[in-house]
């Protein structure tokens, strides 16, 4: 990209169908819209950079109805600015044009400007991903619903090889779902499998702590969003007390002083969502503060097409991720993208024998 370009910016919009109904402790989910961000520039329109806007209904900051006209008008803003050429000068302008408040616009921003700089090659960070030099370990994820149907998905992962394993919680009856944590733990030690759960912040303050202790029984690796955000002070207890590890999730969405939130309730983990905490530079300023204080982090994809998924999983890559991280999205949809991104014995990796297969 030449210094100082002007950069033109369009998106398209994909309405992504689950091949499931998707329970939360939020409801149901059985569709996803993405905004495809496209950037290019006026003298070669053949070289495209695609980065990801896909607000999180009920979640995201940017949830709103007048989103798709919002992302309209910043794009149109941003066509008119004069783009560094430097990655770092390039995310810094960006982040002092894009409002707070817009956290998956600024991500999908981000990635697109990225992937234009380096030949809109789809390579937007890190190079050992990239280059299918180095595959990521990550989460297989137990989505809600019946046991039955919980059974069958718990099943399905342990056959396909994930040695972690990530279960919400907090939709079914708990002893259903102690049953399920049962189940696992009576084919494979801890040391064997490495077991999460998700809470959505389903959990009551009231009965929080006895619920944890339950869990525990079965040596879990950590609980996110036992409560629901915003209760510093609720939380700060159940992170002190907790007899195991607890990762913040929704509390990071929307908080700006980030430092203060971490030093309050001082938990074990983070997680880390780009798309809903505003793109690349936020979640690199949490990493930092997590690890200046000892608190441990993954990276979580929040239903993001393969787009959306691949620029997560290079951010991940550029920082070294080495635990499981929660990248095992792409794989939700009837109508996603065919892409490089495969799954396989546990591991995301990309594949280059595999094309994009772009929108036009």
């Amino acid at each position: 990209m030449p210094m100082s370009s002007k950069i033109t910016f369009a998106y398209l919009k994909r309405t992504l169908v689950f091949k499931f109904d998707a329970g939360t402790s939020r409801g149901v989910l059985k569709t996803k819209d993405v905004f495809w961000i496209k950037a290019f520039i006026t003298s070669h329109p053949d070289v495209i950079g695609w980065g990801e806007a896909a607000p999180l209904v009920k979640l995201s900051l940017d949830d709103r109805p007048d989103f798709e006209q919002v992302l309209q008008k910043i794009l149109s803003e941003m066509s008119q600015v004069n783009w560094e050429a430097d990655e770092m000068p390039i995310l810094k302008q960006l982040e002092s044009l894009i409002p707070y408040v817009l956290p998956s616009i600024r991500f999908g921003l981000e990635t697109a400007i990225l992937d234009l700089k380096n030949g809109g090659r789809k390579k937007v960070l890190g190079s050992g991903f990239y280059q299918g030099k180095k595959a990521i370990p990550i989460n297989g994820l137990i989505w809600m619903g019946d046991k039955d149907f919980m059974l069958k998905q718990i099943n399905e992962k342990l056959a396909q090889g994930f040695d972690c394993i990530k279960m919400k919680i907090g939709a079914i009856d708990f002893q259903q779902e102690l049953d399920l944590l049962a189940y696992i733990r009576s084919r494979f030690s801890k040391d064997q499998i490495t077991l999460r759960v998700d809470a959505n912040g389903a959990f009551s303050e009231k009965d929080a702590l006895d619920k944890l202790y339950e869990l525990a029984k079965f040596e879990l690796h950590s609980i996110e969003q036992p409560i629901a955000a915003g209760n510093w002070k609720s939380m700060k207890q159940l992170c002190a007390a907790t007899p195991l590890a607890i990762a913040l999730d929704e509390e990071l969405i929307g908080v700006k002083n980030k430092g203060a939130l971490l030093d309050e309730i001082q938990p074990q983990h983070i997680i880390l969502k780009p798309t809903l905490l505003g793109g690349i530079l936020e979640t690199r300023e949490w990493i930092a503060l997590a690890e200046a204080r000892k608190i441990g982090w993954w990276m979580t994809s929040a239903l993001e097409s393969n787009i959306g998924l691949n620029a997560i999983a290079q951010l991940a890559d550029s920082l070294e991720a080495s635990i499981p991280q929660g990248l095992g999205t792409g794989k939700l949809y009837s109508n996603n993208l065919e892409s490089p991104l495969k799954i396989g014995s546990g591991k995301i990796h990309y594949d280059s024998s595999i094309a994009w297969d772009l929108p036009t």
